[in-house]
């Protein structure tokens, strides 16, 4: 158990039309899949971003990404569920190989799957960076209170699970090198409150 303090994180993933805005205000170079027909929806989430494209777009935004143990409330809830939605697995909540859509949909899309805390596809769509590098031990010795991860590492926290695979409980944490890009990994950010 930890303790962590009061916080903001979106409702959804950010869109490819959120990172659009981005991209035009400050030249950065598109993201992989930008100019994909599967991908490129412009309420879909923005996929194809490194960890580090994804802080510079929270940082611009005035946010950051959220830490895993914030995520991890977020996604869970204080009475701590498997899933946002419950205990129980649920396909028509979650946008995941079961549901043999093959691509992310439109952030929102799944109202059965909406957390307890109001927020969509923290199950499933895509993966999402975390701020917290990866140590698979952490959690037996980390701090108590506002937990941030080790202080260096060689990959990052992922959380949530993507269209891809099939569908992982909310406690489920996976490590991924912050350079990689791939279509089912996107992000949504968070700040204190």
């Amino acid at each position: 158990k930890v303790h962590v303090d009061s916080f903001y994180i979106d409702k959804y993933e950010l869109t490819n039309a959120e990172y659009r805005v981005y991209l035009e205000q400050t030249s950065k170079p598109a993201p992989k899949y930008w100019e994909n027909a599967k991908y490129n929806g412009s309420d879909q989430p923005v996929v194809g971003v490194t960890w580090e494209e994804a802080m510079n777009y929270c940082q611009w935004a005035g946010k950051r990404l959220p830490t895993e143990a914030e995520w991890e409330l977020a996604a869970r809830g204080r009475a701590g569920t498997l899933y946002p939605w419950g205990d129980v697995q649920s396909l028509p909540a979650t946008n995941t190989r079961e549901s043999k859509e093959g691509r992310p949909q439109p952030v929102g899309s799944y109202a059965a799957g909406v957390s307890s805390t109001g927020l969509y596809d923290m199950s499933g769509n895509v993966w999402e960076w975390t701020y917290d590098w990866y140590d698979k031990n952490y959690y037996q010795d980390s701090p108590y209170s506002n937990p941030r991860g080790p202080d260096s590492g060689k990959e990052k926290v992922i959380r949530g699970g993507g269209w891809n695979i099939s569908m992982v409980d909310m406690a489920f944490r996976r490590p991924e090198k912050p350079s990689q890009r791939y279509s089912a990994l996107g992000f949504r950010c968070a700040r204190l409150k």
